[in-house]
């Protein structure tokens, strides 16, 4: 039978991440693949308690819940977020399913076909989904290290009107780039100028390997007129939670939760409660230390074994300083989709870096999670990845 999908199905694409999960999770293939945190690191003992607190506790913890989130939860979320200078008060926060529905709910509620939202180029595989699946045309503005450069970002404001402006300023995914100071400020002042709202997702920004590096949030910069800012659970407690939040100006949170209302009536509440008693008898700061300390040392690792590598190792790259990913350029004449085949074949698989990109993708690059995996497996599929990438002829294009 032919089935008669809706026209926007032509604009939904699978996940390559996702993709490669299906083909390297299974024999003996050591991925640097997914953007997964380190189980083995996951507070299990504590999310007993936790969990056994909550199913001890009231009954109503069954019952259906507010759409906004767990009241408790969003108190706490309010100050966690005052820490870092972004004052909101809990009534202006939205308990999401991970930050990835923060970001369908955002582009449901304030997309039409053809609006205009700027990113960086490469950026988040998975928001660039999303925005394609609501039929937007998505922009890129020229970057550095630093982000977005100033006349380009300026330009095409002027010239384009956007809707909004999708970045991710600590510690991004896909390339770890972190914005400076004075970027992250003159976003803020052309958003004022222009009337475009900034779209912060920040999954990373406690995964910070400097300790002296201050990183300012663009949200704590704004009086919640033009910023919206998402978070999530995921890297620094668990992923299977799905609990994420997002917190930006009244009339946008509140549309976002009627959208959500219609989407799932409310994140799981369950889950919720047993984050509440979590964050009340877990020290949440000493934990992801721990984080830090422990993915610090694995990103060391691997950056030992390229530098090890030298000129007989074609790569470019620039070290992490938070986050989960390298992001690695080899020569020009190198396609590393080509050169994943070849890599699953030794024994080790990435992501290669095309599918991060809106326009003109290198297909040169690479994404490598170092996160996921101890020292000691860190060692062995590098070795096995160095190997395939020393080879001259092997994923040079065609």
């Amino acid at each position: 039978m032919k089935y008669g999908f809706a026209n926007r199905v032509n604009h939904m694409q699978s996940s390559a991440v996702r993709d490669i999960l299906k083909v390297v999770n299974r024999g003996d293939v050591i991925s640097f693949a997914g953007g997964l945190p380190d189980e083995k690191l996951f507070p299990v003992e504590e999310m007993k308690t936790a969990f056994n607190k909550a199913l001890s506790s009231n009954p109503k913890v069954f019952q259906y819940g507010e759409t906004e989130g767990v009241p408790a939860l969003r108190e706490q979320l309010a100050a966690r977020m005052a820490e870092k200078n972004i004052h909101r008060s809990p009534d202006n926060i939205l308990i999401t399913s991970g930050s990835q529905q923060a970001i369908d709910l955002f582009a449901r509620v304030m997309f039409d076909e053809g609006d205009i939202v700027l990113t960086e180029n490469p950026t988040y595989l998975a928001a660039l989904q999303v925005f394609q699946s609501y039929e937007v045309n998505i922009v890129p503005v020229e970057s550095d290290e630093e982000g977005m450069l100033k006349e380009d970002l300026e330009e095409k404001i002027q010239k384009l009107k956007p809707k909004c402006i999708y970045v991710v300023p600590t510690y991004s995914n896909p390339d770890g780039k972190v914005w400076s100071l004075e970027r992250r400020k003159h976003l803020l002042r052309l958003a004022e100028k222009y009337h475009t709202l900034i779209f912060e997702d920040d999954p990373y920004g406690d995964i910070q390997f400097e300790e002296e590096e201050t990183v300012v949030p663009i949200a704590s910069l704004d009086d919640n007129q033009y910023v919206l800012y998402t978070s999530t659970f995921s890297k620094t407690v668990v992923p299977a939670m799905r609990t994420g939040w997002i917190t930006g100006p009244y009339q946008i949170i509140r549309m976002m939760a009627q959208a959500k209302q219609a989407t799932d009536l409310h994140t799981n509440s369950l889950a919720q409660h047993a984050l509440v008693h979590l964050l009340n008898e877990m020290d949440l700061d000493e934990h992801i230390r721990t984080l830090r300390k422990a993915y610090k040392e694995r990103m060391h690792v691997m950056k030992d074994i390229f530098d090890r590598g030298g000129d007989a190792l074609p790569i470019r790259y620039k070290m992490p300083k938070g986050g989960m990913f390298f992001w690695v350029a080899m020569p020009e004449h190198v396609n590393t989709t080509e050169l994943l085949n070849h890599a699953v074949d030794n024994g080790v698989a990435f992501v290669p870096g095309a599918p991060f990109y809106v326009t003109e993708p290198a297909q040169n690059t690479m994404r490598l999670n170092f996160t996921n995996a101890e020292p000691e497996l860190i060692e062995k599929g590098m070795e096995r990845l160095v190997e395939v990438m020393s080879q001259p002829s092997v994923g040079a294009a065609e």
